[in-house]
């Protein structure tokens, strides 16, 4: 991809999606890092139900941290894949409490000492938190910068690499919500909305849904 084709996109992505956030609901964050550990393979509407429920009983790593692997289970059995969450959210609370002095570490490579939190979860707290530069690839910024031309990797950590080439580093942050919500608005994985597009005469999507 030429850089002025690139960098037309990347300004109309940030012109569209300026200002927006993650959609999880939090307000501390030891929440924030709760909410994104039960993302995985759950959508955020659903954690955020979920969050609702638990968060005014269950919002530090001591007070839920107390429950036993059976009690969290049932708290969040709504969730996808909840008995591996719950064991890795009580293994978390006890390194927070035992380690950390229940204080999220700032950087993404303590981040990522904790149970359950992999390179995308430790990116999207580090930026959020920590403003620390990072871009966390989920699905939708995955199939979002493949479809744009962005980067053709063939795994999460491939195309991270590659954007943080294509984007400067004082937007990588920002740029990870840019394409998660034009994920969520518009690229959709099945019926890609190509005909409401800002981008349609930039992407180079030969299977546009026009």
């Amino acid at each position: 991809m030429r850089k002025q084709q690139r960098e037309a996109i990347l300004a109309l992505l940030e012109e569209t999606y300026m200002g927006t956030e993650t959609a999880l609901n939090y307000s501390t964050p030891f929440e924030l890092l709760v909410a994104v550990i039960m993302s995985a393979q759950c959508t955020d509407e659903r954690v955020n139900k979920i969050t609702a429920r638990i968060f005014p009983k269950y919002n530090t790593p001591e007070k839920m941290g107390a429950l036993s692997q059976e009690q969290l289970e049932e708290e969040i059995r709504d969730c996808g894949l909840f008995r591996s969450k719950a064991k890795n959210l009580l293994a978390t609370c006890k390194m927070l409490t035992e380690e950390y002095n229940s204080v999220i570490p700032d950087t993404v490579e303590e981040l990522m000492k904790l149970p359950g939190v992999g390179k995308k979860t430790a990116n999207v707290v580090a930026s959020i938190v920590y403003k620390v530069p990072a871009i966390a690839v989920d699905t939708h910024v995955f199939r979002v910068s493949h479809r744009l031309g962005l980067a053709k990797g063939d795994d999460p950590l491939a195309v991270e690499k590659e954007l943080q080439k294509a984007i400067p580093k004082n937007k990588w942050s920002d740029a990870h919500h840019w394409l998660i919500w034009h994920g969520r608005k518009i690229c959709k994985a099945r019926n890609p909305l190509c005909s409401e597009c800002v981008l349609i005469e930039l992407c180079p999507y030969k299977e546009k849904n026009l």
